[in-house]
């Protein structure tokens, strides 16, 4: 996997084994941060992927603000996860880096953290959300369009629920899941320091945006929640609520799943962040 410092959280979703013992093929899905800074070395390894379809999970605004720099011929698919959100999506908090009061009255007392797990929630509930997540799954399950990466900004929240229901699906572990999950926090380590620093040097409080700008096992365990709530298991969600059909799903494992070797050791393994659990089920 090369290393493309401009997109410090794009990684492969190969590599898991499955409950039943196969493995998510590896070199035909990736997850991502935005591509806006491709370029020179970046962009030579990008084009080294391969990467047939690039899946945009951000708003309008996001897209127009920092637009995906990519290689010719590449085939670019627009999926706004949150067009139907109101307040608290990431592009209308942005505003509150430069209003320290602001920020201390919409996120003080925990209400940030809650209102994450909120946004979250709102991944498997919104009409655009079910759109999106649709169309992405849909497509994947199109040879034309693999390989193929989706990505929304940073590649933790948006992106990190579209990995998690593909890991789901495909019959990856839960702790496994949550794993890849929590791997984001490392990852973008260098990115939250920056915010931070930015928040600190206008005189606002840190701590107020970090569950924002962080990665916390409570956020996906929200949205699984929600999803295993209202549909029951991944399978429903997918039939249900994205409207993926039965031959997109049949068309998805067979692609995506290979026999493993016995001696084969999930990917996440070797990367898993700590606290991340051994097997016991996401709640």
């Amino acid at each position: 996997m090369p290393v493309i410092a401009s997109a410090p959280n794009l990684r492969d979703l190969g590599g898991h084994r499955t409950s039943d013992g196969r493995r998510v093929r590896r070199g035909l899905v990736y997850r991502s941060t935005a591509l806006d800074r491709l370029e020179g070395d970046d962009a030579a390894a990008f084009v080294r992927l391969g990467v047939r379809s690039v899946f945009d999970l951000r708003t309008e605004p996001e897209r127009r603000g920092a637009p995906d720099r990519l290689p010719p011929g590449t085939r670019y698919v627009v999926v706004d996860v949150i067009g139907d959100a109101e307040l608290g999506s990431p592009a209308q908090l942005r505003g509150l880096l430069d209003d320290p009061r602001l920020a201390a009255r919409v996120l003080g007392d925990g209400r940030a953290e809650a209102m994450w797990a909120r946004h979250f929630r709102d991944f498997v509930r919104l009409p655009s959300a079910r759109l999106a997540y649709g169309r992405l799954l849909s497509d994947l399950s199109r040879e034309e369009h693999r390989p193929a990466l989706f990505h929304c900004s940073t590649g933790k929240d948006r992106t990190g629920w579209a990995a998690a229901v593909l890991l789901q699906f495909l019959g990856v572990p839960d702790d496994e899941v949550m794993a890849d999950y929590l791997l984001s926090a490392s990852l973008l380590e260098p990115v939250l320091a920056r915010v931070l620093g930015a928040v600190a040097a206008r005189g606002g409080d840190p701590e107020l945006i970090r569950p924002i700008y962080g990665v916390r096992r409570g956020y996906l365990e929200a949205a699984i929640d929600e999803m295993r709530g209202t549909y029951g298991s991944v399978e429903g969600y997918l039939a249900r609520g994205l409207g993926v059909d039965e031959r997109a799903q049949r068309a998805l494992r067979e692609a995506l799943l290979e026999d493993a070797p016995p001696d084969d050791s999930p990917a996440a393994t070797t990367r898993r962040p700590p606290g991340a659990g051994s097997g016991a089920r996401i709640a």
